[in-house]
Order: C-alpha cells, then sequence, then structure tokens
C-alpha cells in the first residue's frame, strides 16, 4: 500500500471550505501551543474566528506529520493574519496550530508567498 494512501483520504475536497465550515460551526481543537502563543502574539481566539470570511490558502502541507494542514492568510482589522490549521476529517474540526502576524522580511510585499532567501 502507497504510505501516502491514507493521508490522501483524510484531505478534504475542498479544504478551504472544509475549514471555514469547521470555524463558523466552532468545530475546533485549540492546542496547548496555540493558547500560548497567541497570548503572547496579542491574537485572540475570538478575531480568528471572526475573520473566516476572509481565509485563503497559501501554503498546504497534505502529507504534515500528523495530519495534513493548511497555512491561512486572513484579515484582521486592516492587518494580515496566518493561521496554520490541521484538517481532521474524520473527526470532523481543524486544530489550530498557530498563528502570527507575519513579517515582511520573510514575506512577500502581499504577505502571500515568502521570500526566497
Amino acid at each position: 500500500m502507497n504510505p501516502l494512501g491514507n493521508v490522501r483520504k483524510r484531505i478534504p475536497k475542498n479544504p478551504l471550505e472544509f475549514i471555514q465550515e469547521c470555524v463558523r460551526e466552532r468545530r475546533i481543537l485549540w492546542t496547548y501551543h496555540v493558547n500560548m502563543r497567541l497570548r503572547s502574539r496579542s491574537i485572540s481566539r475570538q478575531a480568528i474566528v471572526d475573520v473566516v470570511d476572509t481565509y485563503e490558502i497559501i501554503e498546504a502541507y497534505p502529507t504534515d506529520k500528523y495530519l495534513p494542514s493548511y497555512l491561512v492568510y486572513a484579515s484582521y482589522q486592516d492587518r494580515v493574519l496566518h493561521i496554520l490549521f490541521a484538517v481532521d476529517t474524520s473527526g470532523d474540526n481543524v486544530r489550530v496550530v498557530t498563528a502570527y502576524r507575519p513579517d515582511s522580511h520573510e514575506w512577500g510585499p502581499d504577505l502571500r508567498e515568502r521570500r526566497v532567501p
């Protein structure tokens, strides 16, 4: 069997819609890591939920170690957030892995593409 076979089965047909639906319906798991990061970065859980309509997937990691994950661009009060979601299709939820305000030194002018070193 292809070792990626199981991973492919867990990838939603439309990852963005799956993430947005889970967030809208509050099927979100908040990791300990993200809770600590949000606090230190002054980003609220509510901000992540409130901007669901602005989500855009900018990077995909379908073979991440535990679950496929997606880096999402979002706009919050004229500022940009990046949110990393892991998708658990069998559990019908998403996990917020981390969230941050992107650094313009690491990201291009529109904060959607990484700068090449």
